[in-house]
């Protein structure tokens, strides 16, 4: 676990929280991608044990409070998110239990216990790929399922420069690097789509169904596009991957 990382992003989630409340939760799986509402990965989710890593402000938490899960659990690297999540989900159907902790910990979840793990636009911040995911397969059931979304591999690779798409580095290239998040230092991961399977794969899991659609209709483009997720490098890019596997 890489500790400097990990303080670098914790300052800075702790100072843009505001600005990322209620930022792109289910069932949106992130900016002009396709919705849960379309895909149906989770099912039905009444009485489940679920957790999220990287729960944010815990508006995807809300979203299955409503679709009546049973038990709802969430950790965060910031603990002001972790604050939001808490003030918003304090009326919850649901018992809730959440935890500020990096994902690469297990800051005290049960294993063999969740029927559902998901991260949606946040498993791209772990120093370590390979130790979350080995956590996330220790706390699934046996037949449980995980599904994550994150920033497609090769989106953040690709420039637009005045309207001509270009690499700004090469796909082939892994690991940390610094980015300017939000006029605040974050240092990021950056894996192949390879790495991501075949780490699931190798921590347990089959892979069930991989999604690289985008959704470019009026509304989509009005809500998402920004100077960072825009219509021109969507109609030609995958903006998001989403992966749904299961603990063998």
């Amino acid at each position: 676990m890489d500790v400097e990382s990990l303080t670098i992003n914790k300052q800075s989630w702790d100072e843009v929280a505001d600005r990322f409340f209620g930022r792109n939760p289910l069932p949106e799986y992130g900016p002009l991608a396709p919705s849960e509402e379309e895909l149906n990965l989770f099912g039905d989710v009444t009485n489940l044990k679920v957790l999220e890593i990287g729960c944010g402000s815990g508006h995807s938490l809300q979203y299955m409070d409503q679709k009546n899960a049973g038990e709802l659990w969430g950790l965060d690297l910031s603990g002001k998110q972790i604050d939001a999540a808490k003030t918003l989900l304090k009326n919850c159907n649901s018992p809730l239990k959440l935890f500020e902790s990096p994902m690469e910990d297990n800051p005290g979840l049960p294993t063999n216990y969740f029927d559902i793990v998901f991260s949606i636009y946040a498993l791209g911040w772990t120093t370590n790929l390979e130790k979350t995911l080995a956590n996330v397969n220790k706390y699934l059931k046996r037949g449980g399922i995980f599904i994550f979304s994150w920033e497609h591999p090769i989106y953040n690779r690709v420039s637009n420069i005045n309207g001509t798409l270009t690499f700004n580095k090469s796909y082939h290239e892994e690991g940390s690097y610094y980015h300017e998040a939000w006029g605040h230092p974050a240092i990021m991961q950056q894996f192949r789509m390879s790495t991501y399977i075949n780490t699931l794969i190798n921590n347990g899991f089959k892979v069930e169904r991989v999604v690289e659609d985008v959704c470019l209709s009026d509304e989509d483009i009005q809500r998402h596009s920004n100077r960072w997720y825009s219509y021109e490098k969507a109609k030609v890019l995958p903006t998001a991957v989403i992966i749904k596997s299961v603990k063998l």
